[in-house]
């Protein structure tokens, strides 16, 4: 089963074009262990989402332990739904082949987010893997995002939009999809009009005040599906007491059904 059946299979199953991004920060987090936290959170939220989305960083930074603890939780996490490991990696040829290995093969993610800055022979040891989903950055929801990407080039094209030409133009396996940040609604409405059957991943939802009725009219093909709507902290940090998964599952069910609402009056239903 390739990425793309994966991920359409979650969202009609569970009627959701949720994701919830596992990002783990002690000092947000109830006293618990990592993974225990991980799994609490999965066990209550799971049957409400399309995909997870770990973001390799919050990991990395616990050393050695906390790359054990990832693995981990992406063994967990049901194998109905999938995993983006958002990793943004991005290196010559040689170099992107070991990252790409490692997501994949070693952690066992079903899609990675990829940074096409070096150009086609730095993405494409990600698009071999046929059966997994390549996300490439085209307009982040940070606000520096606009100190490049923003850049207009011949045709009047700004940078973000050029990517997404080349992202098309490399999807010859189907397994390539586009990173847009909610924050910036109209460029992810002239992204999507660029890549209309292309996934795309929309972080920046709930705590980066992205709005969700934009991310949702904007992001969506036209059939209401493709658009990953990604939120982290909203969700995962909705208590830090010990309902912190009970908490997390109120806010996921909220943001599920009000995306299912926005799908409803604009397009046709998940």
């Amino acid at each position: 089963m390739t990425f793309l059946e994966k991920l359409l299979n979650a969202c009609r199953a569970h009627k959701s074009l949720l994701c919830i991004g596992l990002d783990p920060d002690p000092l947000l987090m109830p006293g618990v262990d990592i993974l225990e936290f991980n799994k609490a959170i999965v066990d209550a939220t799971s049957d409400l989402v399309c995909a997870y989305k770990p973001n390799l960083a919050f990991y990395e930074a616990m050393g050695v332990e906390g790359l054990t603890t990832l693995k981990k939780t992406v063994q967990y996490i049901p194998g109905d739904v999938p995993v983006i490991g958002d990793a943004k990696r991005g290196d010559i040829g040689s170099t992107a082949k070991a990252y790409a290995r490692a997501l994949f093969e070693v952690f066992g993610f079903d899609a990675a987010t990829v940074n096409p800055y070096l150009g086609r022979d730095s993405v494409e040891p990600f698009l071999e893997y046929s059966d997994k989903g390549v996300f490439i950055l085209a307009r982040t929801s940070n606000p520096g995002s606009a100190d490049f990407q923003g850049m207009t080039f011949s045709g009047g094209r700004a940078l973000f939009e050029w990517v997404a030409l080349k992202a098309k133009e490399w999807n010859t396996r189907g397994n390539v999809g586009l990173v847009v940040g909610a924050t910036y609604p109209q460029e992810l409405k002239t992204l999507r009009g660029i890549c209309p059957n292309m996934p795309i991943l929309i972080p920046g939802v709930g705590a980066q005040g992205g709005d969700l009725a934009s991310a949702v009219r904007f992001g969506v093909d036209d059939r209401g599906e493709k658009a990953i709507i990604s939120s982290s902290r909203q969700i995962i940090y909705a208590s830090r007491d010990k309902d912190y998964a009970q908490a997390a599952r109120r806010v996921a069910m909220q943001l599920r059904d009000e995306i299912n609402v926005y799908i409803e009056k604009g397009t046709h239903s998940c």
